[in-house]
């Protein structure tokens, strides 16, 4: 199994510099992997470093809280096709979840979807899995099989525990075949890697990708 055509090689600190993001474009391509994944300033920067190259550039939006108004992270998806991303990793808006306001929960992401499918761009939706229930989890996964985003995404790396294969395993088991699942999250070595892959995960983000890439050698 080639790992490094799993992995999302991922820069999202606040204090990553332009030359960082160059860096990460220079590896990414070097390396095979999938996709890189940067914040929304850097969009632009990216996409010249990545220019006739087949790694494909993921953004956030909503990162790392989920709480932005809807109408926010849709200004920033636009803006963001504009300055050429190809995938956008959405974050949910937890606060609603934590308290079981489905409806909106289910308008966000809808709204976020649509704004992505609409110029055939790719939607990641990370749910937070660290801060959810089991319930709440289930919920979740009911309202995607629905809307059909082409990722479920376990975390943002920021808020609590990553991606587990427990966690892959339950979101394998209850998302429709054609919905994939990224895996984010604490992911530090080509074993870490390895069992998330075989618990169902599609994808792989991580800031480790060259030590796992080595370690698959």
């Amino acid at each position: 199994m080639k790992i490094a055509s799993f992995i999302d090689h991922t820069l999202l600190k606040p204090d990553a510099t332009l030359a960082d993001i160059q860096q990460i474009c220079k590896e990414a391509v070097a390396h095979g992997f999938a996709a890189v994944c940067v914040p929304p300033f850097y969009i632009a920067q990216a996409r010249q470093a990545l220019e006739g190259t087949p790694v494909k550039l993921a953004t956030v939006i909503g990162f790392p809280l989920g709480y932005s108004a809807t109408v926010a992270k849709v200004e920033e998806i636009k803006r963001g096709i504009d300055e050429g991303a190809d995938e956008f990793d959405i974050v949910i808006n937890i606060a609603a979840a934590k308290n079981a306001n489905w409806t909106f929960v289910r308008n966000d992401i809808d709204r976020m979807l649509t704004a992505c499918h609409l110029r055939a761009k790719q939607i990641q939706v990370i749910i937070e899995t660290a801060l959810l229930t089991e319930t709440e989890i289930l919920e979740i996964c009911k309202i995607c099989n629905d809307l059909e985003p082409d990722y479920v995404k376990t975390s943002t790396g920021f808020n609590g525990a990553g991606a587990t294969p427990e966690i892959i395993r339950l979101l394998r088991a209850n998302l429709k075949k054609e919905i994939k699942i990224k895996a984010s999250g604490g992911i530090r070595s080509h074993e870490d890697a390895q069992a998330l892959i075989e618990a169902g995960a599609d994808r792989l983000g991580t800031s480790r990708g060259i030590e796992i890439a080595g370690e698959n050698k």
